[in-house]
C-alpha cells in the first residue's frame, strides 16, 4: 500500500474522533448537567453508554468533552512548532546565536513539563488555560528547536543559501524564504508529534483539574470522576480513555506512514 492511501487509512480513526469532538456539542442528546438515570446505570435507550457518577449521560459527556482539549492541544502544537522552527533555523544560520540558544535551553529541557505545569498552575491558579498554554510552549520549544536546528544545518550549508548570504540578504529573508520552505517535511512531522505530546499534557492537567477554565465535562475529568465506578459502568471510564488513546495512536501512525511513503525502504 503506497501513495496517499495508507496515511489516509491510518488517519481515519483520528479524523472520526476529532469530527465527533467538533460537532459533538450539536449532537449531544442531553445537556451536560441533566440527570437521566441512577448513577452508573447500564446502557439504555436514554443513555447509550450508561450514566456516570451523577446519573448523567456518558454519551453526551463524551460528545461535549473533547472540544476544549483539542483546541488547547492544537494551539500548543502550532505555537511550539512555529517558534521552534524559527529558533532552530536561526541557530543553524548563525552559529554564535545557536550556541547561546543551546546553552539557554539546556535548563528548560531538564524541567519535566508536568512538574512545570504543577508549579505554575498551583502558584497562579487564576492563569487558567492561558497559563497552561504558556508553560507548555515554554518547556516544549527547546527540544523541538534542536530538532529543527539539526534539520536546517544541512540546508544552511547549501549553495543557494550561501549565495543569498553573499548577496547580503537579511536574516529574516534567509529564514522564511530560503530555509523554512525546504523544511516542510520536518514541520509536518513535528507538528503531529507536538500535537500528541500536547494532548497528553493537556489531558494530564485536566485530569489533575489544574486549569479550571477547561470546565467539568472533558474526557480527562470523566476518567477521574468515574474511576471509582468502573466495575458498575465501565463505559464511563473506557469511552473517554479510548477517545484520547485512539487520537494519539492514530496521529502517531499517520506520521509514521507519511515518513515511510516519503522515504521508502529499499532492499
Amino acid at each position: 500500500m503506497s501513495g496517499w492511501v495508507r496515511p489516509v487509512l491510518v488517519a481515519l480513526p483520528a479524523v472520526v474522533v476529532v469530527g465527533c469532538a467538533v460537532i459533538g456539542p450539536w449532537l449531544a442528546p442531553h445537556p451536560v448537567d441533566e440527570g437521566v438515570d441512577i448513577p452508573y446505570a447500564p446502557t439504555s435507550a436514554a443513555a447509550p453508554l450508561g450514566t456516570d457518577h451523577l446519573g448523567q449521560d456518558v454519551w453526551s459527556h463524551l460528545l461535549l468533552g473533547g472540544w476544549g482539549l483539542l483546541v488547547l492541544a492544537t494551539v500548543i502544537a502550532v505555537l511550539v512548532t512555529t517558534l521552534a522552527a524559527v529558533i532552530g533555523t536561526v541557530a543553524a544560520l548563525r552559529p554564535r546565536v545557536g550556541a547561546v540558544i543551546e546553552r539557554s535551553t539546556d535548563a528548560l529541557m531538564l524541567l519535566p513539563p508536568v512538574l512545570a505545569i504543577l508549579l505554575v498552575m498551583l502558584s497562579w491558579p487564576e492563569s487558567g488555560a492561558v497559563g497552561l498554554v504558556a508553560i507548555a510552549v515554554l518547556v516544549g520549544t527547546p527540544y523541538t528547536a534542536r530538532v529543527f536546528a539539526a534539520a536546517a544545518s544541512g540546508i544552511a550549508a547549501t549553495g543557494y543559501v550561501e549565495v543569498a548570504v553573499a548577496n547580503g540578504e537579511p536574516l529574516s529573508y534567509l529564514v522564511f524564504r530560503e530555509v523554512l520552505p525546504n523544511l516542510r517535511g520536518t514541520v509536518t512531522t513535528q507538528l503531529g508529534l507536538r500535537f500528541v505530546e500536547a494532548m497528553y499534557l493537556v489531558s494530564t492537567a485536566a485530569f489533575l483539574q489544574l486549569p479550571t477554565t477547561l470546565g467539568q465535562s472533558n474526557w480527562a475529568v470523566m476518567v477521574r470522576e468515574n474511576s471509582s465506578g468502573i466495575l458498575l459502568n465501565p463505559w464511563a471510564v473506557v469511552a473517554p480513555s479510548l477517545a484520547i488513546g485512539i487520537l494519539a495512536v492514530s496521529v502517531n501512525f499517520t506520521i509514521s506512514a507519511i515518513r515511510t511513503d516519503r522515504h521508502p525502504v529499499r532492499t
